[in-house]
């Protein structure tokens, strides 16, 4: 494969890139401070929530109408605040229930890429796959592309748990995916972080398995490592995870911790943010857990690392992962973890027993004995908490992810019909971290 041995100009997109939970934020936060720290000039373009970012890289806001914020979701902005049709088709879309930031994210980023083509050398999406991404190749900028699973399996899981009429508001928010589906067939590169995420991405999408290339995704070891001076909390659980999707299984945990609530002292730490009176606030109080499970929101990486080297287990309990972020960052500090036996998580973890305890997914009961299994065992916690950071320390470094990133954009750009000299420009003022 192509190495490159000069700073290139890359195009960052991600269309919504929130801080501190959901991957894609994370992923475009590290992956931009070690290509900047590699020498390439990053240029991150996103949409609402955006990116907090390091020094050095530039953050491009492309705002949209934002639909939906944690303050006001669903709202519609006052006609005057409408700029142009896109903002006139994401707000038809949201009216009539579909989920419209793929696609309009596409188009605008679409258009300013048009006009700024002379700037990059490379563009790199962030599993936005909407049909603006077809436009890029023509503007005469080699595109590469980052799915990190295919969203048909949230879908799936989603529609399944569903009754009635939301069963048919499921299918239409996921309306989206048909186009993501049918933009991952027509490009390449298409980087994964996993064999199993790569399977996936195959069967679903129906995309060449020739196109897809697996970079695993990274931890930074600076904040998510081992804190020899950080006490465990006797009995305590940590979870970083959507708390009311479906797919991350926290309803699952809730019920583990409910029946370990019977035998032992044991506190939960839910990292996420549940709607208010939503559906797993409503199963804490079903399960009178208000006084054993805490959530928390909006922490940076010191506290989340501080909150994953207090607690004894953590757990991953979801019904799928094309990665999982918050099993590395576990393991990266040295904590025991238990977690689903789904997706790409035993291929991250490993053996069972040795970084982690594997478990069936959506199986309250053997989560629970399993974690009750641990709590009762601190030897061999201490011995999965070494194994687990050994694990972390060979395989799962940001640096490693941006230097094998980096040539495949080398290879894109070399493989593309219309190549430049890569050179670098100054600083944009607009600089933003």
């Amino acid at each position: 494969m192509p190495h490159t041995d000069r700073p290139l100009r890359v195009a960052l997109l991600s269309y919504r890139s929130k801080p501190h939970c959901g991957g894609q934020g994370v992923y475009v936060r590290h992956l931009s401070r070690e290509l900047a720290a590699l020498g390439h000039r990053v240029t991150v373009f996103s949409g609402q929530p955006y990116p907090e970012l390091d020094p050095g890289v530039i953050l491009d806001k492309v705002p949209s109408l934002d639909l939906y914020n944690d303050e006001a979701p669903f709202t519609t902005p006052p006609l005057r605040q409408w700029r142009d049709w896109i903002d006139a088709l994401e707000v038809a879309t949201m009216w009539t229930a579909g989920f419209p930031e793929p696609l309009t994210f596409s188009l605008r980023a679409l258009r300013e890429l048009r006009r700024r083509a002379a700037e990059f050398d490379v563009v790199h999406d962030n599993q936005t796959l909407g049909y603006g991404q077809l436009g890029i190749p023509a503007a005469g900028l080699p595109l590469v592309t980052t799915i990190h699973h295919p969203i048909t399996v949230d879908r799936r899981i989603e529609v399944e748990q569903a009754t009635g009429w939301q069963r048919i508001s499921k299918r239409r928010w996921y309306s989206f995916v048909g186009m993501q589906g049918r933009v991952a067939r027509r490009v390449r590169p298409i980087l994964v972080p996993s064999r199993s995420s790569a399977d996936d991405i195959v069967r679903e999408f129906g995309v060449r398995r020739s196109a897809v290339e697996i970079v695993p995704l990274g931890v930074d070891t600076r904040y998510f490592r081992p804190h020899a001076d950080t006490p465990r909390v006797p009995g305590r659980l940590v979870c970083v995870a959507s708390a009311d999707s479906p797919l991350k299984g926290v309803a699952t945990l809730l019920r583990a911790t409910a029946k370990l609530a019977t035998e032992r002292d044991v506190t939960l730490t839910v990292v996420s943010r549940p709607t208010p009176g939503g559906p797993t606030e409503r199963l804490v109080d079903e399960l009178s857990l208000r006084d054993r499970v805490t959530f928390v929101s909006g922490i940076d990486d010191t506290a989340l690392a501080r909150l994953l080297a207090e607690a004894e287990v953590a757990v991953v309990p979801s019904f799928y992962e094309g990665f999982s972020l918050p099993a590395v960052e576990a393991m990266a500090c040295g904590t025991p973890l238990v977690a689903s036996r789904a997706g790409a998580i035993p291929e991250v973890v490993g053996p069972d027993g040795e970084a982690a305890r594997l478990t069936t997914p959506g199986d309250p009961e053997e989560l629970a004995a399993t974690i009750a299994d641990l709590l009762d065992s601190p030897d061999r916690r201490a011995a999965m908490g070494e194994a687990a950071w050994r694990r972390v320390q060979e395989r799962f470094t940001w640096r490693a992810v941006a230097e094998s990133t980096a040539r495949q954009y080398a290879a894109a750009i070399a493989a593309a019909p219309r190549r430049r000299t890569p050179t670098v420009t100054g600083t944009n003022p607009r600089s933003q971290h």
